[in-house]
């Protein structure tokens, strides 16, 4: 069994911590936004540790949209590197929790439509995305079969 790392930022530990102990009752909004929030756990790409990462919850279906703006830093958050390697995830939203296996969306179409859903669900992405010259990756994470 790999070991669960905390992140280093303390609203993010707070936030995992909180939405998990609650067993998904509490802390299923971003910080005070007021706006829902899934937890993704992942695996470190590089140590191969347990990583979990709360991202705002944008659903399409039985799918879920994974958005790496990181507030339209220069670069990636790490969780995008981590989900490139390591694309098997579970999803926690609220009480439930799924095994999950994501994709990054390379199709022109299907991204454009994900994207005007995500920044639907949050709008500062579209703002995100005029910050950086990169452009934001979008993942889809969808049930294991």
């Amino acid at each position: 069994m790999a070991e669960y790392i905390p992140s280093p930022r303390e609203w993010v530990r707070d936030q995992v911590a909180l939405y998990e102990r609650s067993g998904g009752i509490e802390g299923t909004t971003l910080r005070d936004t007021g706006l829902p929030v899934i937890i993704v756990t992942h695996t470190g790409n590089k140590t191969g540790a347990i990583r979990k990462t709360p991202l705002m919850r944008v659903k399409d279906d039985a799918t879920y949209v994974l958005v790496g703006s990181q507030g339209g830093a220069p670069t990636h958050p790490v969780w995008v590197h981590n989900l490139r390697a390591n694309p098997a995830v579970e999803i926690r939203d609220h009480t439930v929790v799924q095994a999950m296996r994501v994709r990054e969306v390379k199709d022109e179409a299907e991204r454009a439509r994900l994207w005007e859903m995500a920044v639907a669900a949050y709008p500062p992405y579209a703002d995100y995305q005029t910050r950086t010259t990169r452009r934001i990756p979008v993942f889809v994470a969808e049930p294991m079969r």
